[in-house]
């Protein structure tokens, strides 16, 4: 958090500082920069609109053209947006990690070689930020194994204990991005745990809805399960749902999940979600604006922001609501 609100105060400082001579008649310093830069999801959807908030922000305050792709989270569709970005010789692209770093590798070797920036948000590609850092590959998002873990305390907190049945539901197999549903269960099975790891399909994964009757199906079949728990955000407010039709009353099983959808947070006023990652998803947005401008006007090397600070729960949904509803948290 310290590194946050420093990297946040530098940042606050340049960009008032830049405004004010912005005022006087001067250039601001993205004046000339373009990025093109990939929210997720689709448009005003919650897990989307924080970041896109965030990145609107800085190109405001910094002069940037913002060029926003939404990609409905399909990995295909995101290297498509690289694609069609690259064919439009940007000074910036802002890419999502879920494609994987195999899948990118080519095509930001190719970025780079034309002289274009290249940085990251909300999933790691840790083999090209590592590769490509001095020429400003970044990354602004949850340490993702740690944001799982983070889930997972508050679902023991909640009450689980040594012996007791959990399903994780996510993304296991999809490199770097599975690393969050990694932590959650890794985390849950070291408290003595018993859980079952439950791929999501690609279907699922870019129709959330889908997997509606799959959970409950699984619940009436596992009806010992004592926790239910996902890293992705399409699925997270579906999780009361699922229980409610699987004949669960509440309090008869701890829900963890992430993000911030008006009906996440809902359940969690009401008792029955038990925590969601808090991802600062506006942070996820304004960073790699942020980082783009710094790499292209002064060749700054990546930075790396982890933007996780804890869960949504019961204790602060009251403080965080009125952010919550402005689209900032």
């Amino acid at each position: 958090m310290r590194t946050i609100a420093k990297v946040l105060g530098v940042a606050a400082m340049a960009t008032s500082l830049v405004a004010m001579a912005h005022g006087a008649g001067a250039a601001m310093l993205g004046d000339d920069v373009t990025v093109y830069m990939q929210m997720g999801g689709q448009p005003g959807e919650p897990p989307v609109l924080p970041r896109t908030n965030g990145a609107k922000a800085a190109a405001e305050a910094l002069g940037v053209k913002l060029i926003e792709q939404y990609s409905s989270w399909q990995a295909e569709t995101m290297l498509a947006q690289f694609r069609e970005a690259l064919a439009a010789k940007p000074q910036c692209i802002v890419i999502m990690g879920h494609p994987g770093n195999d899948a990118f590798a080519d095509l930001v070797a190719d970025a780079i070689a034309q002289g274009i920036v290249v940085t990251s948000g909300n999933a790691p590609l840790k083999e090209l930020q590592q590769k490509y850092q001095d020429k400003g590959f970044g990354y602004a998002g949850v340490d993702l194994y740690e944001g799982g873990a983070i889930t997972a305390r508050a679902m023991l907190n909640a009450g689980l204990k040594s012996g007791d049945k959990a399903m994780v539901f996510g993304n296991f197999s999809r490199g770097d991005r599975g690393l969050s549903d990694t932590g959650m269960a890794d985390t849950l099975e070291k408290a003595g745990i018993v859980v079952d790891r439950v791929e999501m399909s690609e279907e699922v994964n870019g129709n959330p809805p889908l997997a509606i009757p799959q959970l409950v199906a699984y619940l009436q079949q596992h009806p010992d399960t004592k926790a239910l728990g996902t890293q992705h955000g399409g699925i997270t407010p579906l999780l009361p749902d699922v229980a409610q039709q699987a004949g669960k009353l509440s309090g008869d099983i701890i829900l963890g999940g992430i993000d911030t959808d008006p009906k996440t947070v809902a359940a969690v006023k009401a008792g029955t979600m038990t925590a969601t990652l808090d991802q600062q998803l506006y942070l996820q947005g304004f960073l790699p604006v942020l980082q783009c401008v710094l790499s292209v006007k002064y060749k700054m090397g990546g930075f790396t922001t982890n933007t996780a600070a804890g869960t949504l729960s019961p204790k602060n949904v009251d403080e965080l609501v009125p952010l919550i509803d402005q689209g900032i948290r």
